[in-house]
């Protein structure tokens, strides 16, 4: 992780199933949170079952952050206890709107997001955060190591908090 220090504004917890960073708001952030993700989920042994996903969902909501707020951007990641087969991720920033989905055209460039994010996690939404809000995800584990598949839809509502 020596790479991200210049990056990253803290490391605020990384103990045994839980993770926590924050990011500088600055198009960096978006790189340092998908290096801090590969990494955490490389030491949990995830990288192979929910690696790929767990990034682009990251990179899709730190960008979020980056054109919609300002401040520092917070990523969370939670093995939730009492279960191995699950991932929380949460991304947080200033804003306290919660984020709105959109139906682009085929020829705009942006306003994908959350689709993705509906279509590739087990279930998400968004809740308060002291000072903004909180985007979170959760990602199936699957017990045999098996690349992630959802099997669930959106869900938008106050989701997981203090797992």
């Amino acid at each position: 992780m020596g790479s991200l220090a210049w990056e990253v504004i803290g490391v605020i917890d990384t103990e045994e199933d839980r993770a926590e960073w924050t990011f500088r708001a600055d198009p960096g952030a978006v790189r340092s949170a998908r290096a801090a993700v590969r990494g955490q989920l490389r030491s949990w042994e995830l990288d192979t079952s929910v690696g790929d996903t767990a990034v682009l969902l990251v990179s899709e909501l730190v960008t979020n952050s980056l054109r919609h707020a300002s401040g520092p951007i917070g990523l969370r990641l939670v093995r939730p206890s009492g279960t191995r087969e699950a991932l929380l991720v949460e991304v947080s920033d200033t804003r306290p709107d919660p984020p709105r989905e959109r139906w682009p055209r085929p020829d705009d460039e942006s306003g994908r997001g959350l689709q993705l994010l509906a279509s590739s996690s087990r279930r998400w939404g968004t809740r308060p955060d002291g000072t903004g809000k909180a985007v979170w995800f959760e990602l199936t584990v699957p017990p045999d190591g098996d690349a992630h598949a959802p099997d669930g839809k959106a869900a938008l509502d106050d989701g997981p908090r203090d797992t």
